[in-house]
């Protein structure tokens, strides 16, 4: 904080600093209010590398007409930025089983913007990392967290379904920017209800559907899985996408598959590495959307088993 303050004398910035938020990295924002106006301050000192990543991708974000925080200044050397003050209101304290379609539908347009943004020297999802992403789950979730040890068979049967979740996710069309975190936490609302994207720093190249299952089967909250395949059919029609129902819905619950089994992974490192428990409550609904899907499809079934059993 001394030298957060420090730099805002540098620059002639005067007011209160409070915590605004904190995210599941080692970021940490700060609002500053000299009783006229306010700014958010990003303190990415611990993770000073992702100061350049966010500097660019807000800018291309921009390009293709979505609201991002305005970068107001920078200190890069140190970590900090500037950042317009976007209020307090999230999609997730937002939506309800009333108004979701309302709120997705704009969340969906916003994507089908986003995806029209340069992706020119992003890094990709490739097959090594989606595999690498997958594996976090067997570490900290069943060796870490639940304290299972897999048999020789259960680990060539997760070898093989890990496989199998890989090549179904890249089958479908890639080269799409993707967030890679689009969900009701990273999404923040205008008072005019315009969606306002954060959190953007990690976007990669990959698979038409990675941020649309993000929004659509948030970690965080759920709705009707009949009216959620039904906005993940209208993201397709808006997106033009030349391919019937089932062969997209598999495209989304391969995706899904993929994400979450890694989510179960992220959620309890952060509780056990990072002292972060407050994610373990999120655990039980990540784990029913991998069970319900894993469950659908034969490729997949084994990990029910291996999930389930003792």
């Amino acid at each position: 904080m001394e030298k957060i303050e420090a730099w805002l004398e540098d620059i002639c910035c005067e007011g209160r600093l409070e915590p605004a938020s904190s995210d599941a990295s080692f970021r940490r924002y700060y609002r500053l209010n000299d009783g006229i106006q306010s700014s958010i301050i990003m303190d990415a000192s611990l993770q000073k590398e992702s100061v350049e990543p966010f500097v660019d991708i807000a800018f291309r974000l921009r390009d293709v007409k979505v609201k991002v925080p305005k970068i107001l200044v920078q200190n890069r050397e140190e970590g900090f930025l500037m950042l317009e003050d976007m209020g307090s209101r999230h999609l997730l304290e937002t939506i309800d089983a009333g108004n979701f379609l309302h709120f997705y539908d704009k969340a969906i347009d916003t994507i089908v913007r986003m995806q029209g943004a340069v992706t020119e020297g992003l890094p990709q999802y490739d097959a090594s990392f989606l595999r690498a992403e997958m594996e976090l789950m067997q570490e900290w979730y069943l060796e870490k967290y639940l304290g299972k040890t897999l048999s020789e068979e259960e680990q060539e049967s997760l070898d093989k379904i890990l496989n199998n979740i890989t090549n179904e996710v890249l089958a479908q069309p890639q080269g799409y920017f993707v967030h890679r975190d689009f969900h009701s936490r990273n999404l923040m609302l205008s008072p005019h209800d315009e969606i306002i994207v954060i959190d953007f720093q990690d976007a990669r190249v990959g698979a038409v559907t990675y941020d649309l299952v993000s929004l659509l089967r948030d970690c965080y909250v759920s709705f009707d899985p009949r009216k959620i395949e039904q906005l993940a059919l209208s993201f397709r029609d808006k997106r033009g996408l030349d391919v019937d129902d089932a062969t997209f819905i598999r495209w989304f619950d391969f995706m899904g598959l993929q994400r979450h089994i890694k989510v179960l992974g992220i959620f309890s490192r952060l509780a056990l590495r990072d002292g972060k428990e407050g994610y373990l409550k999120d655990i039980p609904l990540t784990l029913k959307y991998v069970l319900d899907v894993a469950g659908k499809y034969e490729e997949t079934k084994g990990l029910v088993d291996i999930l389930t059993q003792k």
